[in-house]
């Protein structure tokens, strides 16, 4: 392949405007606000999930002291009406006042466990509650921190893209130097070899592959034309002469 020497230099400008959009665009995809979004994220997901289940928790708690509380007051209404019919002297019957007096006793008793169980229910609810109130507080001081990381991600975005967009500008311009021809093979090139289709060859040694040439490459290369497309013998990408090539 033929191409002129000033066209072959342009190739190495192209491949440093697109290295660097490759590494804007390798900044783009690796910002560390965009880990600790990711993290944020997962972390709000199991704050969600962790207050459904206290929110739960405690909606079952209520119900339980609420039933508790009814049984309570069952029991209070049975043992307030005996002690009326205790009070009142309806029962002349010795037998029916001791067994009254028992039963009246029995359920002081059972009213007793039964506050005793509303009150365990109580304690139980409000570090429930508790819970509630310290996750709801934990996703709130989350979501800001997700919102402040958001809004810099995007500011950080919006540079790169700035800086891209001015940086493939340059390369637009710079591409309509090099010939149709040399241009497809670059861009081939640069595909198959992570990013970096043509480098200079500087002191006798690719830059592509960062190789020294023997004396037999660098022999053929001397006494090849100008125009005359080089190829790196190692790597096999474009190889640009320059004055600094030490041919």
């Amino acid at each position: 392949m033929k191409a002129a020497p000033q066209a072959q230099l342009r190739l190495i400008d192209l491949q440093d405007l697109d290295s660097s959009l490759d590494r804007l665009a390798h900044r783009r995809r690796t910002l560390p606000e965009l880990a600790e979004i990711e993290r944020l994220e997962g972390r709000l997901t199991e704050l969600r999930d962790a207050i459904v289940a206290a929110e739960t928790e405690v909606g079952d708690l209520q119900r339980e002291q609420r039933k508790a509380e009814q049984d309570v007051d069952q029991v209070r209404t049975r043992a307030d009406r005996d002690q009326k019919r205790l009070d009142s002297g309806q029962v002349s019957s010795a037998k029916d006042l001791s067994s009254l007096q028992a039963e009246i006793e029995s359920l002081q008793r059972r009213q007793s466990d039964l506050e005793e169980v509303v009150l365990e229910i109580m304690e139980r609810t409000e570090e429930a509650e508790g819970r509630v109130a310290a996750l709801r507080a934990d996703r709130s001081a989350a979501q800001d921190e997700l919102s402040a990381l958001a809004e810099r991600r995007d500011t950080v975005q919006r540079e790169i893209d700035d800086e891209a967009g001015t940086t493939s500008t340059a390369r637009t311009a710079v591409a309509k130097d090099v010939p149709d021809d040399l241009l497809a093979l670059y861009e081939k090139l640069r595909g198959q070899f992570g990013g970096v289709g043509a480098a200079k060859l500087f002191r006798g040694a690719c830059q592509g592959c960062h190789l020294a040439l023997n004396t037999v490459d660098l022999n053929t290369i001397r006494t090849a034309p100008e125009d005359e497309v080089i190829r790196c013998e190692e790597c096999r990408r474009i190889l640009v002469r320059t004055p600094e090539s030490g041919l």
